[in-house]
């Protein structure tokens, strides 16, 4: 797909007030592309059609949680009745939690897979049929590369994004043939205000969300299958803990790569 093609084209982000949405949905409006912003905020979401509109997007906003089904058959259901079609799905809303597994309870992992696996799951359910009855769309799963390598203290969150990369990868190789594609983005850690009290350590600092929002504008131009934000550092991991994941855990551990809290 050229970059022109965008143009006019419906893009649903979710998550889209702060952080890895916000930045992409202002990266398609830029591209020219009609945009359909959704989360819980509804100021805020109103905030980034004001800037998504000083580049000529036409929008629509609608307040959803991701997590409650019905509202996300009310947020495409929206979508279609604006432009008549949902081009591009963004699935990108997301929530974070930071605790040791010894210290979760039931309810709270129930909470962070909510909005990181069925959120996703519910916006992607809704989308397909006419995506597929079209032979055409793309859906982008914004995961994280704590879906490939599980890092402390982060349990619950690494169980949502492993469950969501593995959908993803099935459904992947499921729309082959069909016109139909999906791109997982991998992002590592981001500066967005989930994580703006876990401090990083130098050997890898968190990534601006802008570099996030470019690379899911490439993913989509060029139908990429997977994409890791940013590439060098966590692909070295990656390599290390596929050669032994003894190696990829000390390497987790010494480089302090969970962080830790700021405060």
């Amino acid at each position: 797909m050229k970059a022109n093609e965008l143009r006019a084209k419906a893009v649903v982000v979710t998550g889209a007030s702060s952080g890895i949405g916000r930045a992409t949905a202002v990266a398609f409006a830029r591209k020219g592309a009609h945009l359909v912003l959704a989360a819980r905020r509804q100021q805020a979401l109103e905030d980034v059609e004001k800037q998504a509109r000083t580049f000529g997007a036409e929008t629509l906003v609608v307040p959803t949680d991701v997590s409650d089904r019905t509202e996300v058959k009310a947020l495409i259901g929206a979508a279609m009745g604006r432009f008549g079609s949902v081009d591009v799905l963004v699935a990108n809303a997301g929530t974070y939690l930071r605790c040791p597994v010894c210290d979760l309870t039931v309810e709270r992992v129930e909470q962070v897979m909510a909005v990181n696996f069925y959120g996703s799951l519910y916006s992607i359910l809704e989308v397909l049929p006419y995506m597929l009855e079209r032979r055409a769309g793309h859906i982008v799963v914004v995961a994280s590369v704590d879906g490939k390598k599980g890092v402390p203290p982060d349990g619950a969150y690494v169980a949502s994004k492993f469950a969501i990369t593995g959908l993803a990868e099935v459904l992947r190789q499921e729309l082959r043939g069909t016109g139909v594609h999906l791109s997982t983005i991998f992002p590592g850690r981001i500066d967005t205000p989930m994580i703006a009290d876990v401090r990083v350590p130098s050997a890898s600092p968190k990534s601006p969300p802008e570099k996030v929002a470019d690379a899911i504008v490439r993913a989509v131009l060029k139908q990429k299958a997977e994409v890791l934000v940013p590439r060098i550092g966590p692909k070295a991991l990656l390599l290390a803990n596929a050669f032994s994941s003894r190696i990829g855990d000390r390497l987790v551990s010494s480089l302090h790569l969970g962080g830790w809290d700021d405060n």
